[in-house]
């Protein structure tokens, strides 16, 4: 056979075989890409099964030793106060005592400034930390026997926390794991395909709020503590193949 013949023959062989390959590329690539995204959110509200409330008292004198005797005197009243609230000794914790110096600003005829010492201020908080929550409650609003005593007292909003978080957290994610499952089988129907192998899940952070709050959310995940009641939540992103 003439050699050109048998050049132009191979020509032909390898031109369809190459367009064959590349046409297989193409498809091959067509279906690896193939794939949706869907980002599904799971949710719960749930209450708090644990409070922390801290209040504190101060004193304030020119001789630190009668100051902290006084502190001390309060410190007495503010335990006797709580155990009578059916608080037990070992759920009251008093920090160490806080010693700073106050001085106030005075300015002479010639209007030079100078720092005049008005005292020592001496201050202490208490702590109580409990599952009995509405116990704890009305130990922070009803404090007026101590405050009646000449004490100075601040007691501040207590913080509602969750104990089981890690359970919780579980509970959402299989939720939006599921929302997230659906709404890519429906995207497949809709698209005439069916949905295949899950390729890739990203799990987001969990955000804590109040129910119906306009809290937001944050990127390093929100934690409430004002709300007894709290609402969960988690988004997941999942990616599946399309067949």
């Amino acid at each position: 056979m003439d050699r050109r013949i048998i050049i132009a023959i191979i020509a032909v062989i390898g031109g369809v075989l190459a367009t064959y390959l590349i046409a297989n590329a193409v498809i091959n690539r067509n279906e690896d890409t193939r794939t949706i995204t869907v980002t599904g959110l799971g949710s719960k509200e749930f209450a708090s099964d644990l409070v922390v409330w801290n209040g504190r008292f101060a004193r304030q004198d020119k001789d630190l030793k009668q100051a902290y005797e006084a502190l001390e005197r309060d410190r007495k009243v503010v335990e006797g106060y709580l155990l009578s609230q059916g608080l037990k000794k070992e759920e009251i914790v008093f920090s160490a005592v806080d010693i700073s110096r106050n001085y106030q600003s005075e300015r002479d005829d010639e209007g030079h400034y100078s720092q005049r010492f008005m005292g020592f201020v001496l201050e202490q908080s208490v702590s109580l930390e409990s599952k009995d929550i509405a116990k704890i409650e009305a130990v922070s609003r009803n404090i007026s026997e101590i405050i009646n005593q000449g004490i100075e007292f601040t007691s501040l909003s207590p913080r509602y926390y969750y104990t089981r978080l890690a359970e919780l957290k579980h509970e959402i994610i299989a939720k939006a794991t599921e929302d997230a499952r659906i709404r890519a089988e429906k995207i497949a129907q809709n698209s005439g395909g069916r949905l295949g192998r899950l390729t890739k899940a990203t799990t987001g952070i969990i955000q804590i709020t109040a129910p119906y709050s306009d809290e937001e959310y944050s990127y390093g995940g929100t934690f409430n503590t004002s709300s007894k009641e709290k609402v969960a939540s988690i988004t997941i992103k999942l990616e599946y193949k399309v067949r």
